[in-house]
């Protein structure tokens, strides 16, 4: 390991962005604590981690359990990466409630109970950076998105406040956001097709979940980038600048596109 590697704790490594981004940050020569939801994802992890001979400490941590967060107490962090995160959707005006909740438990009191936990730490040490992975969603109203969407704005609020807080703290902590668009991870489609267990009968939307179905379909062939390159740079860069920016965006074109939106009264 070289002399300015850093310890860093990545929730939600099990798949997709989490765990591209670990194996990215440990092939640089970083200590990574690369970290699941559960023991099979753990086991998994562990076992990718031989086959590309990279080292990097796996165990399970489900940030809604204490227990689990226990866990990283003792560890000294240089970088946490908040990545863990659900997908709940549907209409708002007949989701089930404990759906929503169970969205806000992961994405934002899980998330802020760890990273709560880790700060006391780095701002002992007087050093750290902390990064939350929200969303593109986060920032732009999106219909029959809106429980996973409603937590990545409140995610981004908290990311935004928590920089403001710790600036004026002056501990010398580092908050950033990372803010994904589509990408072809599986996370999506999983996300959407959940609504459809409660939707298909019984939602005033129930005649209308073939046409939604089509339109997602369609909206994802358009958007999604195949690789999750251009949003694992922008963690790498974010996780080791001495003083990242608020925000960082990929695909770019997603993150103009929802600039613009906003401009005009999206």
């Amino acid at each position: 390991m070289n002399a300015s590697a850093k310890s860093i704790l990545i929730t939600g490594a099990g798949s997709g962005i989490g765990r591209d981004a670990a194996f990215a940050l440990a092939a640089l020569g970083h200590h990574v604590h690369a970290t699941t939801a559960n023991d099979a994802q753990a086991e998994a992890l562990r076992t990718e981690c031989i086959t590309r001979q990279l080292p990097m400490t796996v165990f399970r941590l489900d940030i809604t359990s204490a227990d689990d967060r226990a866990l990283a107490a003792p560890l000294e962090l240089d970088v946490l990466i908040n990545n863990a995160g659900v997908g709940e959707s549907g209409s708002l005006a007949d989701v089930p409630i404990e759906r929503v909740r169970r969205t806000f438990e992961v994405n934002v009191f899980g998330t802020l109970e760890l990273t709560q936990l880790v700060l006391r730490g780095m701002i002992g040490r007087r050093r750290g950076t902390v990064l939350f992975i929200s969303s593109i969603a986060g920032r732009l109203p999106v219909p029959f998105l809106m429980p996973y969407s409603m937590s990545k704005f409140a995610l981004s609020a908290a990311g935004a406040g928590l920089r403001a807080e710790m600036d004026q703290l002056g501990a010398g902590i580092q908050v950033a956001l990372i803010e994904p668009g589509a990408f072809h991870t599986g996370f999506n489609q999983a996300m959407t097709a959940r609504k459809y267990e409660w939707m298909a009968t019984g939602s005033y939307f129930s005649g209308q979940t073939a046409r939604l179905q089509a339109a997602e379909a369609r909206q994802f062939g358009l958007l999604e980038a195949a690789s999750t390159r251009s949003i694992v740079k922008l963690i790498v860069k974010a996780a080791l600048a001495r003083r990242p920016r608020l925000r960082y965006t990929a695909p770019w074109v997603q993150g103009l596109g929802v600039r613009l939106a906003r401009i005009f009264g999206a």
